[in-house]
């Protein structure tokens, strides 16, 4: 009885799907199975997904379909169309991760759509639950290109996409100056959003309920090996932008449960369960927003200094200051210490790439996987660097950035043991000092943008090519749809076009590998969250096309 109730509810499925001009290679309802219900029947297997007549639910921790490698699978330089339903989770308390991926890591070949979340080192989040669909064949601009310096900075703090734009937080040290936010506008133009506050740093930005927040801080320059700051007022307060009157609105200032310590910088802003939340720099602290200027004091573990903050897995991880450790926080369960770096003084940012945590830390200069509570695998050096600050993913591959020589490198992993942290470019040449830092990284607008001290310049680059929805998400359920037409790549959500790119000239990109077809896994994360009617087409859906699969219900 139930074979045939569960026979007759995937015939439904399939007689209520949308009509396109083009037969779908593969197509997976995922209402009652893994079974791939177009003409070729590519064989697909399913590890821990729960399957509903609303979709099937992924874990978010090890929840994915196989589809083995075939001919069907294979689309070459040709074109193609990927499409899904997701559904975001309502209290986010994980990365969202990849939708589909065919993707060789090693090789850098292949295809993935991805809903991804990027931490931005000690600096807030730089990329929030935003999709990217992009494809590589191995390819990578042969320079950075420079987007200028914002006002008078000495280091771009925070990198962060809000509402399809792109924004920096600036440190600007001077006696009468302040740290600033400003907008990119276009390739070297950038557009002053003003000081929230007298301090010199805008230390971290976040997007939040739908808006821009920042955060200030008096940054000690001497722990960068530079002059301090002839500018002692404190921060240590959050604001957010208003886009009606363009001016920030004071959210509260950060103090110690017993108002004793003053917090003179904030270091991160991360989005948990939809609050938001935020961490000191110089002295122990730990603070969730309750809104209009009001902020609860949470502590930290063994009164320890907290900065960088993520979320994975179902809760809050934090890097300290202090003997390297690496900090875990619930809300039922308060912190936990799940970690101390040997041989490490500090951790800095994180990154989840291949469904796992990484840190970087200082001094040694390499970044570790974590693999469960005091359990942390040496992911290798990254050159002969001392400290890796900002970690993410871009387009299926893993970049880090780090000091003294402002470097970026990227992570070249088969998963299977073999892997390598390769230089791809440096973005800071200041002559005659001792550090240069890649502070911040961010995803927007299809490329990889990079924030240093001490020149205070973005620079930018790209490999392969994709495209990306710079706009957060909103819980419920959405359509999106990859598409490879010609020499170009675009991207819709809800039937929309949200984005489009062209090729690099005189490169055809062929994606063909022997990677598995995985869905609900990949190179980001497994995906949390529910996905459904995930079809192929050896074919560019046109955007009629596309507006009628996303009406399907």
């Amino acid at each position: 009885m139930l074979e045939r109730f569960a026979a007759t509810c995937w015939l439904l499925a399939l007689l209520n799907s949308p009509v396109v001009a083009a037969e779908p290679v593969a197509h997976w309802p995922l209402t009652i199975d893994a079974r791939d219900a177009g003409s070729q029947g590519v064989h697909s297997v399913a590890h821990e997904v729960q399957f509903t007549t609303a979709g099937a639910s992924f874990d978010g921790r090890s929840s994915r379909i196989e589809a083995s490698d075939s001919d069907v699978l294979q689309f070459g330089s040709g074109d193609f169309t990927v499409s899904a339903y997701v559904e975001i989770p309502a209290a986010l308390d994980d990365v969202v991760g990849d939708v589909v991926s065919k993707f060789d890591s090693q090789k850098r070949r292949g295809f993935q759509l991805s809903i991804v979340t990027n931490a931005a080192a000690a600096s807030g989040t730089s990329n929030r639950c935003q999709v990217q669909f992009g494809i590589d064949d191995d390819y990578r601009d042969a320079n950075w290109r420079d987007e200028g310096r914002p006002g008078n900075s000495v280091l771009i703090f925070a990198l962060a996409t809000h509402a399809g734009r792109l924004y920096a937080g600036t440190c600007e040290p001077g006696a009468d100056q302040a740290g600033h936010v400003y907008r990119y506008d276009a390739p070297g133009r950038w557009h002053d959003l003003g000081s929230p506050d007298r301090a010199n740093s805008v230390a971290a930005l976040a997007e939040f309920n739908g808006q821009l927040f920042a955060a200030t801080a008096r940054y000690r320059l001497r722990g960068s090996a530079l002059t301090d700051s002839p500018n002692d007022t404190l921060g240590g307060s959050v604001y957010r932008f208003d886009d009606d009157t363009q001016k920030w609105i004071d959210c509260g200032r950060l103090t110690t449960s017993a108002n004793d310590v003053t917090i003179e910088a904030i270091n991160g802003l991360v989005v948990y369960r939809n609050k938001l939340y935020a961490s000191s720099t110089y002295s122990p602290g730990f603070f969730r927003y309750e809104g209009g200027t009001s902020w609860t004091s949470l502590g930290t573990a063994n009164n320890r200094r907290v900065e960088a903050l993520t979320v994975f897995n179902g809760a809050i991880f934090a890097g300290s200051y202090d003997a390297a450790e690496i900090h875990r926080y619930e809300p039922d369960g308060g912190w936990q210490v799940v970690g101390s770096l040997l041989d490490n003084t500090q951790t800095y940012g994180f990154g989840v790439y291949g469904g796992s945590l990484y840190v970087g830390t200082w001094p040694t200069g390499c970044v570790y996987r974590y693999d469960g509570p005091n359990q942390w695998f040496n992911s290798g050096r990254l050159g002969e660097e001392r400290e890796v600050m900002p970690l993410v993913v871009y387009n299926g591959s893993f970049y880090a950035g780090t000091l003294p020589l402002a470097n970026i490198y990227r992570f070249d992993n088969n998963f299977d043991g073999d892997s390598q942290w390769r230089l791809v470019g440096r973005v800071d040449h200041t002559p005659d000092v001792t550090y240069r830092r890649v502070w911040s990284l961010a995803v927007h607008d299809g490329r990889l943008f990079a924030g240093t001290l001490p020149s205070g310049h973005v620079w930018s680059w790209q490999a392969g090519c994709s495209v990306t929805h710079d706009h957060e998400l909103a819980p419920g359920w959405h359509h999106l749809a990859g598409v490879r037409s010609g020499d170009e790549l675009l991207l819709y959500v809800d039937g929309r076009e949200v984005a489009r790119a062209k090729l690099p000239p005189g490169n055809d990109f062929n994606l063909d590998n022997d990677r598995p077809l995985l869905l609900g896994a990949g190179p980001h994360d497994h995906l949390r969250g529910r996905t459904k009617d995930v079809r192929l087409y050896r074919a560019a859906l046109s955007a009629k096309e596309i507006e009628t699969l996303s009406s399907a219900k």
